[in-house]
């Protein structure tokens, strides 16, 4: 699509009660709400005729089902490198009540007390990008929204912490690629949804 190059599609899993709440959703297995579920399956209509050489999941029950309703749960492999940030302490808490507790606190900035940093989650997506950039054609990512947030940063050479200036919703597709070549990784696409 638009590029001769590889591409890297990611795709954040389907709404879950707790992405709707606006909770922190780390290593906790919510799974997919019934909109998550139908967001998911029409996915698979943005997804068709894309060719992969691989398809990687994240080991969250929310991912792979996302992965699996949108018609790739077949060719899956699951990724622990792509979990999404564990939040520690926070797991479970909205910005509104950690700012309660500890004022000016930024995730992308601060982490998480007994969880991760930018620098720990941008180790990770190190690893993801040094695989992507292996793989020998397009491949597609499920997981979620920081991680990917992440993983878009380094891919494009910016220090983890420059997550924080992406946003991404749920069930929506993002494109990671190259300019001319692959000494100019891009973000070529970025948030579209349904």
């Amino acid at each position: 699509m638009g590029s001769a190059l590889p591409e890297m599609w990611l795709v954040r899993h389907g709404q879950t009660e707790w992405s709707v709440t606006g909770r922190h959703t780390g290593r906790t297995d919510v799974p997919l709400a019934q909109a998550g579920e139908e967001a998911a399956r029409r996915l698979a209509g943005e997804l068709d005729g894309l060719s992969v050489a691989a398809v990687w999941s994240s080991p969250s029950r929310r991912a792979q089902d996302t992965c699996r309703l949108a018609g790739f749960g077949d060719r899956a492999v699951v990724d622990l490198d792509l979990a999404e940030w564990d939040y520690g302490a926070y797991e479970g808490l909205t910005t509104a009540q950690i700012l309660a507790e500890r004022p000016g606190w930024q995730l992308f900035r601060d982490g998480c007390p007994n969880g991760e940093s930018a620098a720990d989650v941008g180790a990770r997506a190190d690893r993801v990008v040094g695989r992507l950039r292996q793989a020998g054609g397009n491949v597609l990512l499920f997981s979620s929204a920081h991680f990917l947030r992440v993983l878009a940063a380094r891919w494009v050479g910016l220090p983890p912490e420059s997550g924080s200036l992406f946003i991404l919703d749920t069930a929506s597709i993002s494109i990671l690629g190259y300019e001319h070549d692959p000494g100019e990784p891009v973000v070529r696409r970025w948030n579209a949804t349904a």
